[in-house]
């Protein structure tokens, strides 16, 4: 090969590692936004995205929790500065919350990633119903 191939042939890698990047940066947006808006499901966006990237279903169920913990509390904190949320109201589901992401966390240890996708599908189509009806 000579010197110009090898140039090129780096030249295309850049730009396809740098299309790749902006891509998954802009997959943040959306999840942001449904996080934002609805309080929840930001995760349920990030799990098939960080799929799309090619982590294996488990990694991205885990990797969906550390995406969705800042974009949630930036949410939270916003929503305590311009008074739609009071913590009183909130707070009483904090302890229970932890004490079922520790439960979550034990189970996706043990779960097989064909029942893991299973369950998450079954809920996001049960979630979406549930919203439709109400």
């Amino acid at each position: 090969m000579g010197k110009y191939t090898v140039k090129i042939i780096s030249v295309i890698i850049i730009k396809k590692k740098i299309k790749k990047f902006i891509y998954n940066l802009a997959l943040g947006i959306p999840i942001g936004i449904v996080n934002g808006l609805f309080g929840a499901g930001g995760g349920m966006l990030a799990v098939p995205f960080l799929k799309k990237t090619g982590l294996e279903q488990k990694k991205s169920h885990a990797n969906a929790i550390a995406v969705i913990l800042p974009i949630t509390l930036l949410s939270a904190i916003l929503y305590l500065v311009n008074g739609s949320v009071k913590f009183s109201q909130a707070w009483i589901y904090i302890p229970t919350g932890l004490i079922g992401a520790i439960l979550g966390t034990l189970i996706l240890k043990k779960i097989s990633p064909k029942w893991l996708k299973k369950i998450f599908g079954a809920f996001m189509i049960y979630a979406g119903i549930r919203m439709v009806m109400k």
